[in-house]
């Protein structure tokens, strides 16, 4: 058990925490492999060799049930604590960006500013659509 070190799509919160973004699409990286996994898609993954969670998601949307994802989400960074976590969708920018920007949020990033700083510190095209802004939004002052 540990957290990730730096690498490809690594990302450190402003409390220390480090979690992985990735795409599903894209080759698995040669470093270790998380040992709990958030996977934001329209369908269930299917088994893997550790443990997830499965947010319906459909691309360019918001998640269907924020209460899911939000829960998700708290268990990913509760875990990231002294875990390998992965945050992933099929790309790797739009639902996990906003993930992502999510977690800046519970982190302590102000809920205004979680898109810039997931653009600075995660991939500079996180969040790609006004309603997965708006769900940033949404979720955060139900946090």
């Amino acid at each position: 058990m540990g957290q990730w070190g730096s690498g490809p799509g690594v990302v450190e919160f402003p409390d220390g925490r480090r979690i992985r973004g990735f795409g599903l699409r894209h080759a698995r990286p040669d470093i270790a492999v998380p040992e709990f996994a958030v996977y934001l898609l329209g369908r269930d993954p299917g088994p893997q060799p550790w443990e997830y969670r499965w947010v319906r998601w459909r691309d360019f949307r918001r998640p269907s049930s924020t209460a899911e994802a939000v829960a998700a989400l708290r268990e990913a960074r509760e875990r990231a604590a002294d875990q390998r976590v992965e945050i992933a969708c099929k790309g790797g920018v739009g639902r996990t960006g906003t993930a992502v920007a999510l977690l800046a949020v519970l982190a302590g990033v102000p809920a205004p500013d979680a898109v810039a700083w997931t653009r600075a510190n995660y991939h500079r095209r996180a969040v790609e659509t006004r309603g997965q802004r708006r769900w940033i939004s949404d979720a955060a002052a139900m946090l």
